[in-house]
């Protein structure tokens, strides 16, 4: 069976799929559904260079040109991964996953910059080098097969709860929980959301295909009226800024070594390396939340290992933009779960929309007015579509064995409680000093590497999670049928069903 026929009929089968992997629909409405990813992955993808750019203290007049480079790396590996990779309709965007050891670089570089360049740039250059250095480990874990190997190791009770992860690991952002936040606006941008995809879907096609789009544009519409009116002020969460739209700048120039020659330092690249171990966990468990909401069955051992060495590329592309990474983004899965449309080339239209955005100042700055409160909205509803995805995966297993209750469950705790650890902890640093201190194990493991490694992993949920379903699920005695691989293989996609780009190409 071919990897077309595969898809179309599981997409058949699958009557919530309004639009499957290889459908093409109509121009408009495909710019509209592009439009839609685009602003779904908006807030997370200006939200890693403003906290990069606020550590290194990044001069304010540089800063809409960084973001706008994060943008068109994110569309260009956006389009290699949905033609060259694992061909999933799966938007790519700056990792959270890689943020700790990055803001570690940039400490430790910002601390004591070398002589004759700024600090922030310093700091910048030393980051491209151990995020392309790193990524090159990832291009050679990927094409290798070692990520495809690991396949077998996964059973539904590991993917679950790493997909659950995923989706719980914005339940505390700032856009939702921070204390002054506007909850009116919150809840108003949920509401709408939710009453456009749930209660009205059925009524007209427009309402199912466009829920998020529709509920951002009300939302904004109402924000910015309330902001013109006067009601709502410049320190009022939700504010929008209107006039800093006229004001931005027309054109950004973003190209290759825009910042400088990258430096590598062997310490940092290391850090960086348990970033892309955090970010491959995670983008596995995207590519099997992805597949279900498309109508496919669990992708291959190839998938997989193209897919991986694909952000492994990107990741030494966005090094050499001067970025902070790319990985596989969550937030539009959980926009395929609301919407049916899974089309490819509806992410590729949003990917070239990136692209744009990212050297047009006019459009970057009108779509950083969304506030706060919205992104807010837009995360519970994403990410809550996410976890219903995960724990829908337990269909395979057999709810009814112990075993399988007692990994499930403390894969999750853990995915959640650890990560609060380092958060408690606050940095890396404080991390190694206190295992410098420890007894016994403070020799080893308040060393750098050793320290920054479990640092940057322990912080990342879906990492943890994965990692203690990984070793309880294959070390505690359980059938094949008791774990869901009997049910999982027999829906599972085929190595034979994936055409790789060079296949595809070359023949």
């Amino acid at each position: 069976m071919t990897e077309a026929t595969r898809m179309a009929g599981d997409e058949d089968e699958n009557t919530f799929v309004q639009y499957g992997i290889n459908d093409k629909p109509p121009l408009g409405k495909s710019l509209f559904l592009g439009v839609q990813h685009y602003l779904t992955m908006v807030g997370a993808n200006i939200a890693v260079p403003l906290l990069l750019a606020g550590a290194m203290g990044m001069p304010d007049a540089v800063v809409p040109r960084f973001v706008g480079t994060f943008f068109v790396v994110s569309g260009i590996a956006t389009l290699a991964q949905t033609t060259f990779g694992n061909r999933y309709p799966i938007v790519q965007g700056a990792p959270f996953s890689m943020l700790a050891p990055a803001l570690a670089v940039i400490g430790v570089v910002t601390a004591n910059p070398p002589e004759g360049i700024v600090a922030w740039r310093a700091a910048l250059l030393q980051l491209q080098g151990a995020i392309i250095v790193a990524a090159l480990a990832e291009v050679a874990i990927g094409y290798l097969g070692l990520v495809g190997r690991l396949r077998r190791y996964l059973s539904p009770v590991v993917i679950a709860p790493v997909i659950v992860l995923i989706g719980l690991s914005l339940f505390n952002s700032p856009d939702i929980a921070t204390a002054n936040q506007n909850w009116w606006l919150v809840g108003l941008t949920l509401v709408a959301i939710v009453l456009f995809s749930q209660y009205l879907g059925e009524r007209s096609n427009i309402f199912q295909l466009f829920p998020v789009l529709l509920g951002i544009v009300v939302a904004w519409a109402i924000a910015a009226g309330l902001s013109v009116l006067g009601i709502f002020g410049p320190d009022t969460p939700g504010y929008i800024d209107l006039a800093s739209v006229a004001a931005a700048e027309p054109v950004h120039p973003i190209y290759p070594l825009q910042w400088g020659m990258p430096s590598v330092t062997p310490a940092f690249v290391i850090g960086m390396l348990a970033g892309v171990a955090a970010s491959i966990v995670e983008s596995i468990g995207d590519y099997h939340a992805v597949a279900r909401l498309s109508g496919m069955g669990a992708p291959s051992s190839e998938r997989m290992s193209h897919g991986i060495g694909m952000e492994g590329l990107m990741n030494v592309f966005s090094g050499v933009m001067g970025t902070g990474g790319s990985t596989s983004y969550s937030e539009n899965i959980g926009a395929i779960g609301l919407t049916g449309v899974a089309s490819r080339y509806v992410v590729q239209i949003g990917a070239a929309l990136m692209i744009l955005v990212g050297f047009v100042g006019y459009f970057g700055q009108l779509v950083a007015t969304i506030p706060s409160p919205i992104i807010g909205g837009l995360y519970i509803a994403m990410f809550a579509q996410i976890v219903g995805v995960g724990l829908s995966n337990l269909k395979y297993v057999d709810l009814d064995s112990s075993r399988n209750i007692f990994i499930i469950g403390i894969s999750l705790f853990s995915g959640l409680a650890i990560p609060e650890y380092m958060r408690s902890v606050g940095s890396a640093s404080a991390f190694q000093q206190g295992l410098a201190d420890s007894f016994l194990v403070g020799p080893l493991l308040g060393a750098d590497v050793a320290a920054n490694t479990i640092y940057v992993i322990g912080s990342t949920g879906m990492a943890v999670g994965g990692i203690v379903a990984i070793f309880l699920d294959n070390s505690i005695a359980g059938t094949a049928t008791e774990r869901g691989l009997t049910a999982w293989e027999e829906a599972a996609e085929e190595d034979a069903d994936f055409t790789s780009a060079y296949e595809r190409f070359f023949g």
